[in-house]
């Protein structure tokens, strides 16, 4: 028995020291001018082939291991599979892009897999541990961006020439909008799901502020776009799951904090930045690649398919084939079609696309389901917040190629896998206890060490601040004011 309480320990060490590797690599690769180099992709495949190992590991060792199953391992799989096919039946243009394009789409792959392993038997504290370093994360990098940008010298790192469109540590500035849609909705649930009057909900809403400030001044007219329609998508659903009381709580909040930010915004930013947001109409713009010209190159890439039907061109051999197919004349390399569906079309062909389009309806239809149920736990908001994020980037890939750059795509791919969870994957998680278990069972849910650290901080922040009566106690069934069990999940949804 005492071999048995030694084995639970561990198996929770390595799933918790697997949680860690994740959240350290999803922080450095955007800090890698977003792993879009060789040296950075391959890097970040090399850290995903460490996380499944540790997974691996902590799974041999449970006395009854189990995968969590998903539907999008369907259409992942099998797009893997084409671009396979494409590389070793030289059904590609360009083999040496269609095999770097399978390695980065191998690394989404084993993220979006590990992530839906190692969250479905993580604590709430986990969860809470890990909203956490995002709202930290995202505030950081947002205040490193800002101050960058206020510097005025265009260098990245006051070290690394750039472009004029460069902010943050990424050279293309709607790059880094991308990585925000998903960090500011990630940070907000987080914040949002906190209680009433806790101080860490003060505290981080700068966390949420931040990001939204330092969106607006990288200029960028898509991600200007796409995080309006998250704020839009998010106020449907508060207006349609959330009860009146809490809804006014909610809509006040998000009120407040789009007007502070709004308000920060327009007191920092130059005129440069607030007149580039002012034209997101215009079809034309001088010195860049503007609304009309993405959609042409985005009817040229159509054309590409219509010629290559069936299995496309090979994956990532888009800019070896464009030039004979465009139809505007430019000095400019066009190395990607500003539109990732219609791209994708050209290197997947239909047999792509039919794969894409399943995934998306399956995104869709697991993301938003049973919401009302979702949303009276905190897994649930946390869940809300990574879908948003997908939607704002699905929205901004219309008219750029986020999914194209490593650091975003694997963003991405954590927030679709946190996002399609299915909520009943949580039941009997890591330091909760289920029907039937016997002490030393409950022994070894407590987890390893490595959570009792880190997560013990998070507890303790919110220990001092769900002090009852001071706002953090739930409604009951009738409406009736009740306080929380502080070791569980509260299952009131926002308070």
């Amino acid at each position: 028995m005492k071999h048995e309480v030694v084995k639970g320990k561990s198996r929770s060490s390595w799933f918790s020291a697997a949680r860690l590797v994740l959240v350290a690599t999803l922080v450095v690769v955007p800090l890698d001018f977003g792993a879009d180099e060789t040296w950075g992709w391959t890097s970040l495949l090399l850290m995903a082939l460490v996380l499944l190992v540790l997974w691996t590991i902590g799974t041999i060792q449970e006395a009854k291991p189990r995968i969590v199953w998903s539907p999008f391992y369907i259409p992942a799989v099998f797009f893997l599979l084409l671009g396979m096919m494409q590389f070793f039946t030289q059904r590609t243009l360009n083999p040496t892009s269609t095999r770097e394009a399978v390695l980065k789409l191998t690394t989404d792959v084993i993220l979006f897999f590990v992530v839906i392993q190692l969250f479905s038997v993580a604590s709430i504290k986990a969860w809470r541990s890990f909203g956490l370093a995002v709202s930290l994360f995202a505030s950081s990098l947002s205040l490193f961006s800002i101050v960058q940008f206020l510097s005025g010298d265009g260098m990245i790192y006051w070290a690394v020439n750039s472009s004029q469109g460069a902010f943050g540590p990424y050279f293309n500035r709607d790059h880094y909008a991308g990585l925000m849609e998903m960090l500011i909705p990630l940070a907000a649930a987080y914040v949002l799901s906190r209680p009433e009057g806790h101080p860490i909900r003060t505290m981080l809403s700068f966390a949420v502020l931040l990001p939204v400030v330092s969106l607006l001044l990288a200029g960028s007219r898509g991600g200007l776009i796409s995080f309006l329609a998250e704020v839009l998508v998010f106020g449907a659903i508060i207006v349609q799951y959330v009860p009146g009381q809490a809804r006014r709580g909610v809509a006040t909040a998000a009120g407040l904090g789009v007007t502070v930010a709004g308000a920060l915004f327009f007191w920092i930013a130059p005129r440069t930045i607030t007149g580039r947001l002012a034209t997101v109409a215009n079809l034309k713009h001088r010195d860049e690649v503007g609304v009309a010209d993405r959609l042409q190159i985005s009817r040229d890439s159509l054309r590409i398919f219509r010629d290559f039907p069936w299995f496309g061109t090979g994956m990532g051999s888009f800019e070896t084939v464009y030039p004979q197919y465009q139809s505007e004349v430019t000095d400019e390399i066009i190395d990607h079609a500003h539109n990732d569906y219609a791209e994708a079309l050209a290197e997947a062909g239909l047999v792509g696309g039919i794969l894409i389009l399943t995934s998306l309806v399956t995104f869709f239809a697991l993301a938003f389901r049973n919401l009302n149920e979702r949303l009276k736990h905190e897994r649930g908001w946390m869940q809300l917040g990574a879908t948003l994020g997908c939607c704002g980037l699905l929205v901004h890939s219309l008219v750029d190629f986020n999914l194209h750059m490593p650091a975003n795509a694997a963003w991405f791919a954590v927030c679709a896998a946190l996002a399609s969870m299915p909520l009943g994957s949580l039941v009997g998680v890591e330091g909760q206890s289920s029907p039937g278990d016997t002490k030393d069972d409950q022994r070894k849910r407590k987890g390893s060490p490595i959570d009792v650290a880190i997560e013990g901080a998070v507890d303790s922040l919110d220990r001092r601040g769900s002090g009852f009566g001071r706002g953090a106690s739930c409604l009951d069934a009738e409406g009736r004011r009740r306080r929380p069990d502080r070791d569980r999940e509260p299952d009131c949804g926002l308070r």
